[in-house]
């Protein structure tokens, strides 16, 4: 990153981050430099347990080892020297509900109804129970299967971790929700254990982290699935420390008296700050740091594959550097994301791959290394990257596709096409502009044409979108 865009923002964030500048670059020098991904030998070994982590909301370099200049994240830091940090990975869309339902399903969002949401907002949307999910198909296989933190895939009667596959769910329905009241987007308590709700009133970071360390320290008598899906550091702006300005939040809603006046609380425009945004990841930071911490006690650390991502891109106080846009659009900053892989017993650690790879791709790979098969009636639109990441082969070129609502993007290779909300066509070639600023659309009209055709192609498979 240019030296003026990190003084820039230094400015921005205060006198506090330049300490925070300095201290970053002197860890990053004492780190050992990462070495290109490389697979070790094959070896033969039983299935590993599956431990998901995804964060809400967090942007593409708001961790120190992707380029955050003013957060410390040590944990995860050590989680990517110890594994394989990828740095073109990405969500399954721009927004919370869409990448959840392909994560899930290993499909597409708009495959599946209410996948479409953007994000899901009512008791009508939600993942069909009977839907085949990565939970199911493992837990098909022999795995023991729970969701910790949130679902936002569909609230109850209809729609539970638990009608798609998970033995347990302790979390939040919905897609946001106030730290301590528990209070979410529809004005109503949304904290359950299983179907029932269950009361805690501390800092919701610190009760997802207490149950993750509970369930991974248990003894496990089969292979297991945690889908350990924060909802930090995602609005509203709140840190431990920050019970009052919670409880004035919880008070709003209460008093409201239209769905919009309750989201108006819950966004906290007038809320927030760089600062608090850098609170709030290093308290996910040190969450997933005890996380880590229970399983090395428990003894499962080497044969536990640890995946940890975003749901999408930053948003208002996110560090995006060098990325253009964030959640909502289909510019990379909407959703390009921090993506790290650890398992000692069969992958090197201190890597650094730039294969490209979405959501989706993660439920193939999870499903293949759990001997889970694929319902051959819900086909993935995913593509497995065991073979690359066990045996070195070469993952074979296929286009990453995206919808949202009128954007459009589909990435092949180095080039992408996008289309902004305005319908203008785009065509950006990323290894040289990672930033989205040249467009080449009038420079490559062959090659412009192929790859909205091809997108074209993929779009008239999905679902339409219902009338705004």
């Amino acid at each position: 990153m240019p030296d003026m865009s990190r003084r820039a923002f230094a400015g921005l964030v205060g006198g506090g981050a330049v300490t925070a500048v300095a201290s970053t670059a002197t860890t990053a020098e004492a780190a050992p430099a990462e070495r290109p991904f490389k697979a070790r030998p094959a070896v033969s070994g039983k299935r590993p347990n599956l431990l998901v982590i995804l964060a809400d909301d967090l942007g593409w370099a708001d961790l120190s080892s992707y380029g955050a200049p003013h957060i410390k994240s040590p944990h995860l830091d050590r989680l990517a020297r110890q594994g394989v940090r990828f740095t073109d990975a990405y969500s399954g869309s721009a927004t919370c509900s869409p990448t959840r339902f392909s994560l899930y399903t290993g499909r597409y969002p708009g495959r599946t109804p209410g996948g479409l949401a953007e994000p899901i907002a009512n008791r009508t949307q939600g993942l069909v129970p009977g839907h085949p999910t990565l939970a199911s198909l493992l837990k098909k296989a022999g795995y023991d299967t729970a969701l910790i933190g949130k679902w936002h895939c569909g609230w109850l009667p209809d729609y539970s971790p638990t009608k798609s596959g998970w033995d347990e769910f302790f979390g939040n329905h919905g897609g946001v929700l106030e730290y301590f009241s528990k209070l979410g987007q529809l004005g109503d308590y949304d904290l359950y254990e299983g179907d029932a709700t269950y009361q805690d009133l501390r800092y919701y970071t610190e009760v997802l982290t207490e149950r993750a360390v509970e369930y991974v320290g248990r003894e496990h008598r089969k292979p297991w699935l945690l889908n350990l899906n924060f909802t930090t550091p995602h609005w509203p702006w709140l840190a431990e420390d920050d019970a009052e300005t919670g409880a004035e939040i919880a008070a709003k809603i209460r008093a409201a008296k239209s769905q919009a006046e309750i989201s108006s609380a819950l966004n906290h425009y007038d809320g927030g700050s760089v600062e608090k945004y850098t609170q709030m990841v290093q308290s996910l930071d040190a969450a997933v740091g005890e996380v880590l911490a229970a399983l090395r006690r428990s003894g499962q650390e080497e044969n536990t594959l640890v995946l940890f991502a975003s749901d999408n891109g930053g948003e208002r106080y996110s560090y995006n550097w060098p990325l253009s846009g964030q959640k909502f659009v289909l510019l990379e900053g909407g959703i390009r994301v921090p993506a790290i892989v650890r398992w000692p017993d069969r992958i090197d650690g201190n890597q650094v791959s730039h294969e490209p790879n979405f959501s989706p791709d993660w439920t193939a790979t999870l499903l293949e290394l759990g001997g889970a098969e694929p319902d051959p009636a819900y086909p993935l639109d995913g593509t497995s990257l065991v073979g690359y990441l066990l045996r070195g082969e070469v993952v074979p070129e296929r286009d990453l596709f995206w919808r949202v609502r009128a954007n459009r993007a589909l990435r092949r290779g180095d080039w992408k096409y996008y289309r902004d909300a305005a319908g203008k066509d785009h065509l950006y070639h990323l290894a040289e502009d990672t930033r989205e600023q040249a467009d080449l659309a009038t420079d490559r009209p062959e090659l412009l044409a192929e790859l909205k055709a091809a997108w074209e192609r993929t779009a008239t498979e999905l679902l339409p979108y219902p009338a705004a």
